[in-house]
């Protein structure tokens, strides 16, 4: 065998002497390994838009509206803290849904008790079936404001008759999950459009980011907290991502593509309401109208019908996108607490799911021709009540070393966390005595 011959590297199977080398194989693998990384990661997007687009609901908006009208820019500060402490914990509602072996609320009652667990999941089935009015009536008002002269009533029952249907689809999470991205992006396009036809001042707008408490803000600041701090949204994460069955390898990535756009997104929609109605109404220094109804009109002195139709198609989005999440949630956290099951198919998350929608229908139907501003403020309430409940069980349960192993929390996200539950205990005692007193 001749010295050259010798001195030639062995064969590899596949490729050989004389065909390709390994390393341009390898390279060809590694090229094409790239390729699909980009859109897995895609597909990677879903549980926290879905909790996103819950939390950007009928409230949110009408929240949002008062604090432009009332002081323009000043506020946009409280949604940027808001969003940042809400991206917090749905992180950590994520990964715990990526460690939890059956769901959140079983993992709780497996290391606090079976109590813990049952006042979890009841208490988020409470608020959802006070948020249930809003967001019925919401959408059946935002397709009214689409089709004027049609009722309001009739469409929200054609909604609620639609949600209905897709909650007896198989697979629901995966369905719900393409449905409120479609809605969310139709959302952000719609309230972009509108947040420019409104001509705003940008540079005040820019000011609004650096922190100040005007005199007599205080409950506002309140109830942009509580409706753009969403935890029972950012609770329900984990079952989305349970439902998904992620894993721990995946969790960067889920971090990039799910987690930080799709809370960033509603806080980005919810701060450019607040640059409308400060660009439309705070001039004159009135309120945004209080019936929902009224809401898309204050486009029309800048951009006429056409802008109107817009604000109303993203108002309509809203309250849609979160009638659906609201009503899957309750019922199967209602199931879980009740041990039925985790899953939004079993027969008790259905019943309870389908409990909620006739609730928000009774309710709006009995109402018909009335603000719902009042059940909205019983579902504040409520929200005060058990959202630092369900904080703090996120943060305990995201720092059980022998659960969450790698994925427990760093020191910086319980710094985050204590922060966003003291926040929230905060806004709770406020709120508490402001019922009391009123």
């Amino acid at each position: 065998m001749s010295d050259r011959t010798s001195q030639r590297p062995p064969a590899t199977p596949g490729t050989g002497h004389g065909r390709i080398s390994t390393e341009t194989v390898r390279g060809i693998v590694d090229s094409h390994r790239t390729r699909r990384t980009f859109w897995r990661r895609l597909t990677l997007i879903g549980p926290a838009f879905v909790a996103g687009a819950w939390q950007f609901g009928p409230g949110n908006l009408t929240t949002a509206m008062n604090a432009g009208a009332l002081y323009g820019y000043t506020l946009i500060w409280v949604i940027i803290v808001s969003t940042i402490l809400m991206i917090f914990l749905t992180d950590m509602s994520v990964r715990l849904g990526i460690r939890t072996p059956v769901s959140l609320i079983s993992s709780i009652k497996d290391s606090l008790g079976t109590w813990a667990g049952v006042v979890a999941g009841i208490g988020v089935f409470l608020i959802t079936l006070c948020f249930s009015v809003g967001n019925a009536v919401g959408s059946g008002v935002g397709l009214s404001m689409l089709l004027p002269g049609t009722s309001p009533v009739m469409w929200t029952v054609i909604c609620t008759a639609l949600v209905g249907t897709i909650l007896l689809l198989k697979k629901i999470y995966g369905v719900v999950e393409k449905i409120l991205i479609a809605i969310v992006a139709l959302m952000a396009f719609c309230f972009i459009i509108s947040a420019f036809a409104s001509n705003p001042d940008w540079a005040a707008a820019g000011a609004g980011l650096i922190p100040v408490i005007p005199g007599g803000a205080w409950l506002l600041i309140i109830g942009l907290v509580g409706t753009n701090f969403s935890i029972n949204a950012a609770f329900f994460a984990s079952y989305g991502t349970k439902a998904r069955e992620r894993r721990e390898d995946e969790y960067r990535d889920i971090t990039i593509v799910d987690t930080i756009p799709g809370i960033v997104a509603p806080g980005i929609m919810t701060a450019l309401v607040i640059v409308v109605a400060a660009s439309v109404l705070g001039q004159t220094g009135a309120d945004a109208p209080s019936a929902f109804g009224g809401l898309a009109r204050i486009f029309e002195p800048v951009a006429g019908p056409v802008g109107a139709w817009i604000f109303a198609l993203g108002f309509f989005g809203a309250a849609f996108s979160s009638m659906i999440p609201n009503c899957i949630a309750g019922g199967t956290m209602l199931s879980d607490a009740v041990g039925r099951g985790a899953s939004a198919e079993t027969l008790t998350a259905r019943l309870g799911s389908a409990f909620i929608l006739l609730f928000g229908i009774g309710v709006t139907l009995v109402f018909a021709g009335t603000s719902p501003v009042e059940l909205i403020v019983i579902a504040q309430a409520l929200t005060v009540l058990f959202a630092p409940i369900l904080a703090a069980l996120i943060i305990v349960m995201a720092n059980n070393r022998t659960l969450m192993g790698s994925l427990r929390n760093r020191w910086w996200q319980n710094l985050a966390g204590a922060i966003g539950l003291i926040a929230v205990v905060a806004l709770s005692i406020r709120l508490l005595v402001s019922l009391i007193g009123g």
